[in-house]
């Protein structure tokens, strides 16, 4: 199956690109599949968001330290 490329022009941070060509050529890889992978994994966070780690930190702190508050909480009627 062939896939269809579509050329397009962009802008980005000089920087940013000069790493993007560094992560390429380190792994033997093109440019454009580096961006493309890129592009995926930007449409797949969107997609199925996850809690910033600091959330899941404050959370887990939280379980531990209210944990018999909220079984009660559970417990109460609606």
């Amino acid at each position: 199956m062939t896939i269809m490329r579509e050329k397009f022009s962009s802008q980005a941070d000089p920087k940013l690109l000069a790493k993007v060509r560094e992560v390429a050529e380190s792994e033997g890889r093109l440019f454009q599949s580096v961006i493309e992978e890129a592009l995926h994994d930007f449409l797949e966070k969107r997609r199925n968001p996850k809690p910033r780690k600091e959330v899941t930190v404050a959370l887990q702190a939280s379980m531990n330290e209210f944990e018999d508050l909220y079984k009660n909480l559970a417990k109460l009627p609606k």
